[in-house]
């Protein structure tokens, strides 16, 4: 019988808003017909995959609002004791014997297969079962939405709404897809009105937001895997964009052509943003110095100057984000200088260019970038901020189906990377027939194609070595990628703290 160890459980005496979700959302493609219950103080929640960043951010919004929530994870200890502390039923491992007697719904993240015991103990037992995005929506629903879309920049963006928020004495809740030190995670629970949530496009989950602001910062091919071409992907922003209420603000990327082609002729309130100056925008940022890739840039709203920002995270991407930040709230009730001082004090999120340590004059740090556009814009910024002299790159990709899609624009994207080192593919989501058809090596093949400096090496450990022999002090190394290469960067700190003279 499978364990389910580590089961903890404290009595939660929080009272909340009752919660009420009525339909899901038209246009999915795995659209649900029950009928949902009314999530108030002493509904009964399940969640399979508790322990993901999304999934518990909703599960302490839901503990907040007097709901009783039990859930299981195969790993994310520290976050099951968390949600625990807080008055969760949480067990380590899964198991059909981990679902409670009473149950009024199940909900899933989107890891969790029709295989998983809990899920299949579920369908059984004929109980409503919906998608964390799902969850999402109802969450939303009795709030003030805010949903920040994109292929790329939304947990940076995200974080910087909550925080601008927070400062603002709103006390909003959010949702992030990252962890955020001066948030104190990736989620909260606040006694405000707004909502913010990362709003992801795989799967079309985000029609199932409730959003009244909202913000597409940018549109690209990925998730090609469930999406068949780029038209379906604008399709989908674009019905995600309809969403917004009629009394909301849709705030859009005007020089992402587009993200412009997926918000034509809806009826919704639409301001556009951007950098150029070359398009005509809502929302215009104007570069006045930058300090190690670090601007310092005016705000004009309709032309008109509104306020200064000076941003302490590097990269003209987070130029973009900050002033898709500035539109929504502002469009929330923030007053700009208010705005742009919080920005000046934002440091990022995690897994954003996130600095491990130096030592012996060699910078470490850490990135989530998976996407070829995600990494060219990384890496321009590691580059401005920490000068290096020689940048090295370990880059693991992630999805066998997203490589072999993307694969010429992956090659092109490390050219200002002095030597990419590859472990292999990150395998989840992909079929053994996908896993089949492509490898690292293919990639490294396609770099030195392109006169780049490559190599292939699949074990962690053996990376860790070879760096160590080869840094010196001025060097950067920048591991990228959504799996599990950031313990590179770890061992790799740990290995030069014992063989270096520091």
């Amino acid at each position: 019988m499978p364990n389910s160890a580590r089961t903890r459980s404290l009595t939660n005496g929080s009272m909340g808003q009752i919660l009420h979700y009525e339909s899901v959302a038209p246009g999915r493609v795995d659209r649900t017909s029950v009928e949902l219950p009314t999530l108030s103080t002493g509904t009964r929640v399940h969640m399979i995959g508790i322990g993901g960043c999304g999934m518990c951010g909703a599960a302490a919004v839901l503990l907040r609002g007097g709901v009783l929530v039990s859930g299981s994870d195969m790993k994310g200890l520290g976050v099951l004791a968390r949600l625990a502390d807080q008055g969760a039923v949480v067990h380590e491992g899964q198991a059909s014997e981990n679902l409670p007697e009473h149950c009024d719904l199940v909900v899933c993240s989107s890891a969790i297969k029709e295989s998983n015991p809990e899920l299949a103990a579920a369908r059984r037992r004929s109980l409503k079962v919906v998608k964390y995005s799902q969850l999402l929506g109802m969450l939303m629903a009795p709030r003030v939405g805010i949903a920040v879309a994109g292929t790329h920049g939304k947990s940076t963006t995200t974080a910087m709404i909550a925080f601008v928020l927070r400062s603002a004495g709103l006390d909003p809740s959010f949702v992030i897809g990252a962890d955020v030190e001066q948030l104190g995670s990736g989620s909260g629970v606040g006694d405000g009105e707004h909502f913010v949530v990362e709003a992801c496009e795989y799967d079309r989950s985000f029609l199932n937001l409730r959003p009244k602001l909202a913000t597409i910062l940018n549109v690209d091919e990925d998730h090609l895997d469930y999406y068949r071409n780029l038209d379906e992907i604008v399709e989908s922003f674009r019905s995600f964009a309809s969403l917004v209420t009629t009394d909301g603000w849709l705030v859009v990327n005007g020089e992402d052509s587009v993200s412009m082609k997926a918000v034509a002729g809806l009826p919704q309130n639409v301001e556009k943003f951007g950098l150029s100056g070359e398009s005509e925008v809502d929302w215009e940022a104007q570069i006045l110095d930058t300090n190690r890739g670090c601007s310092r840039f005016r705000v004009l709203h309709c032309g008109q100057p509104l306020t200064e920002v000076r941003l302490a995270i590097p990269g003209q991407h987070n130029v973009a984000n900050a002033l898709a930040t500035m539109a929504i709230c502002f469009r929330a009730g923030v007053e700009p200088e208010t705005i742009a001082q919080a920005l000046g004090e934002f440091r990022g999120a995690r897994r954003r260019l996130t600095l491990h340590g130096i030592i012996d004059g060699v910078a470490v740090v850490d990135d989530y970038a998976h996407h070829p556009n995600e990494i060219k814009a990384t890496l321009r910024a590691a580059r401005d901020y920490y000068r290096p002299r020689k940048m090295f790159v370990v880059f693991q990709p992630h999805q066998h189906s997203r490589t072999r899609f993307l694969l010429n624009d992956f090659a092109k994207s490390f050219g200002v990377a002095d030597e990419v080192i590859v472990p292999d593919i990150y395998f989840v989501r992909d079929s053994e027939s996908e896993r089949d058809l492509i490898d690292a090596r293919d990639l490294v093949e396609r770099i030195h194609q392109r006169g780049g400096d490559a190599q292939y090496e699949p074990h962690f450990a053996n990376i860790v070595s070879r760096l160590c022999g080869e840094v010196q002090s001025g060097d950067l190394v920048l591991t990228m990628g959504a799996g599990d290469v950031w313990q590179v960067a770890d061992k790799l700190l740990e290995y030069l703290s014992l063989t270096r003279d520091v």
